[in-house]
């Protein structure tokens, strides 16, 4: 499976930024860990972050124009307002699975709410960079049963 693995804003501050919250693992080291399950899975990975909204939703395009299978996707900020990013999501015929570090569900009110989730078939927090590998499995999982 060809699978774009999308991170939002801030996502390249991870070690550094609030380590409480987003672990000590920096950025490199956890997408580096990504890619190499994502390898043994058999799975061909395109790993793209920005704090740009345009950004993200060219690469999502892009990834389409590409005959990617599916998205992982971590909106970060984003998740909670772009309606862009949402837009961008659900106008590809991709499966997408959203991706949170931390539990947004258990931490501010703000973050309890995702726009882009509803266009994903489903959402994966608080399990850290461990986050990204279930949903390269429950993608799996879901091509093999036939709802993707």
């Amino acid at each position: 499976m060809k699978i774009l693995i999308l991170n939002g804003p801030n996502l390249n501050m991870t070690g550094m930024r609030e380590p409480n919250i987003y672990g000590r693992t920096g950025y490199e080291e956890m997408m580096a860990q990504v890619e190499r399950a994502a390898r043994s899975r058999g799975h061909e990975a395109r790993i793209f972050q920005s704090n740009y909204e345009g950004a993200l939703i060219d690469e999502i395009q892009r990834a389409w124009r590409d005959n990617f299978d599916a998205i992982i996707v971590n909106p970060g900020a984003f998740t909670h307002y772009s309606y862009a990013l949402r837009d961008a999501l659900s106008s590809v015929p991709m499966p997408a699975v959203e991706v949170h570090l931390s539990n947004i569900h258990a931490r501010e009110e703000f973050r309890h709410r995702s726009v882009t989730a509803p266009v994903c078939i489903g959402q994966i927090a608080g399990f850290g960079a461990e986050g990204y590998i279930l949903a390269m499995d429950a993608l799996h999982a879901a091509r093999a049963v036939k709802n993707i």
